[in-house]
């Protein structure tokens, strides 16, 4: 009995011990950590040059340097990135971007970005009575310059010459060069290396050069090379004229031996002629034949034009195709629209609508959010949860100059805000209007939600055109706004435009005031410059 009652119990023992460590393997922890998508919102470093290109859709933050800064010895001057995320890189510390860096931001999860570096060598080769630029061949390290009839080849004077970094050095000394009825050469020393260059100077009976001409609507942009100790400019004709107009020379640009213009007032959708000259003489570059674009109306830019669907305010006629779109497909799942027409139109016409975009938190407690009164140019695309999913843009093809409309602003006091800012809380809230002309293949996707947001980047290389305005300042009657678009390259094609309006700038991110209020009214686009 005792035997029988020790197994018993060894039995009872062992089995207790193994409901005790199953019951342990199966206690764990099932609530999930938040998802809060940490990102760098700005990074500066000492010889940068401009701005940070920040792209969160890859995590890579690009700054271009100055040929003189060592890359393995940059100091970092600038760093920002989400309020609550923990990093090991600081301001004021020195990394090594001779490779991309990675950065590390962490809360609940990690979000590894990379630093990249561009640095590119500034290089020159200059002498008297030059024609054009040099043309330098970095890999075969050899430079070529022309220069005009009346130059002696065996008595060149070199200006400048520099074919490596900033602390590179040149052996012989440029300025004992003179005779270039041959190869000349010369030894770049930089970083404990040297490299042998070739240099050569010819003699050219051409003094100006037409180089290109970009056609945008009424404007064009003309460019030419020639000498820089002479006034170059451009003429330029309508292909069917034959008559030249000599471009007005106080808004030729010139650059050493490089020019360029501006030129004003064109016709749209005309054919012209230009070429580049030296003034006073009768040298003349190429004729070049351009093309200037039809101008094209901004689409649905008086906001008259609406139709609902349910609770669902929609920016465009019952029978229009939608150009115009708006959040409310997503608002609506936790409340009413936030972008609807009203009456109260701008006072310089007497009928239609305007468009009224008024930040509201739908929902209930911890279950709601707020959601931005807004507007922009593309579609709304489906709701996920209660995020939504957007494609930001229409297609297009011309060249505005400038974005005008009207609009007054409510701002209240931000009273909602998501973790990354939080620190806004109690500030007046500021509304948005952006546009941007772009080279994409397809409209931009945008997400809301925070585990896979993906938002507008006005640093997206294929911006071609951007402006924006922001305001957190109270205005009770319509005022107009004028935003010139910036071009940064004027031979890019477009393709798409965006337009963005937004009651609360931070919106996407669900942060603003409830009760911020914008009204905009009668959009429209010019294609001309007032120069």
């Amino acid at each position: 009995e005792i035997s029988a009652c020790l197994v018993g119990s060894e039995m009872c023992i062992r089995d207790s011990i193994c409901i005790a460590f199953a019951f342990s393997s199966c206690v764990k922890n099932d609530l999930p950590y938040p998802v809060v998508r940490l990102s760098i919102t700005g990074f500066e470093v000492n010889g940068q040059i401009g701005s940070a290109v920040i792209n969160n859709e890859e995590r890579t933050v690009t700054v271009d340097l100055l040929d003189s800064v060592d890359l393995k010895k940059v100091i970092v001057t600038r760093f920002d990135y989400s309020e609550e995320a923990n990093t090991d890189l600081k301001v004021n510390t020195t990394i090594d971007l001779s490779s991309p860096k990675e950065v590390v931001l962490s809360l609940y999860q990690d979000y590894r970005w990379k630093i990249i570096a561009n640095q590119t060598v500034e290089r020159v080769f200059s002498v008297k009575n030059q024609v054009g630029g040099a043309v330098i061949d970095e890999k075969a390290r050899q430079a070529i310059v022309y220069v005009n009839k009346n130059t002696m080849l065996n008595k060149i004077t070199v200006k400048d010459l520099k074919l490596g970094p900033i602390s590179s050095t040149v052996s012989p000394d440029f300025i004992t060069l003179k005779d270039f009825t041959q190869e000349q050469k010369v030894n770049v020393t930089f970083k404990g290396k040297t490299e042998e260059w070739s240099l050569y100077a010819f003699i050219t009976d051409k003094v100006v050069f037409t180089n290109s001409a970009d056609g945008w609507t009424n404007v064009a942009w003309l460019y030419g090379e020639g000498q820089e100790d002479v006034v170059n400019g451009f003429e330029i004709r309508e292909a069917s004229s034959e008559e030249w107009t000599r471009v007005d020379q106080d808004i030729v640009v010139q650059n050493g031996v490089n020019f360029y213009v501006c030129v004003p007032h064109l016709k749209a959708d005309t054919e012209y002629v230009c070429r580049a000259l030296v003034d006073g003489t009768e040298d003349r570059g190429e004729e070049i034949t351009f093309r200037t674009t039809a101008a094209i109306p901004l689409t649905g830019g008086t906001f008259d034009n609406w139709n609902q669907s349910g609770k669902v305010w929609n920016p465009w006629g019952s029978n229009e195709t939608p150009f115009w779109d708006t959040g409310n497909q997503g608002a609506t799942t936790l409340g009413d629209s936030t972008s609807v027409p009203t009456e109260d139109i701008w006072s310089g016409k007497t009928t239609g609508m305007a468009a009224k975009l008024e930040s509201k938190f739908v929902g209930v407690g911890s279950a709601g959010k707020l959601a931005a009164g807004n507007l922009f140019v593309g579609k709304y695309v489906a709701t996920d949860g209660t995020n939504g999913i957007l494609n930001f843009g229409q297609s297009f093809s011309a060249y505005p100059t400038h974005l005008k409309g009207y609009y007054k602003y409510q701002p209240g006091v931000i009273d909602n805000s998501s973790i990354e800012y939080n620190y806004l809380k109690g500030r007046t809230d500021t509304c948005s209007i952006y546009i941007a002309i772009g080279d994409w293949d397809s409209p931009i996707e945008i997400r809301t939600k925070p585990s896979n947001r993906k938002l507008f980047d006005k640093n997206d290389k294929h911006v071609i055109a951007y402006a924006e305005f922001t305001s957190g300042t109270p205005v009770a009657v319509y005022k107009e706004f004028d935003l010139k678009l910036e071009y940064r390259a004027t031979n890019r094609k477009p393709t798409y435009i965006v337009l963005v309006c937004s009651a609360s700038k931070y919106g996407d991110f669900f942060t603003g005031a409830s009760g911020s209020v914008l009204y905009v009214d009668e959009f429209s686009l010019e294609y001309d410059y007032d120069n």
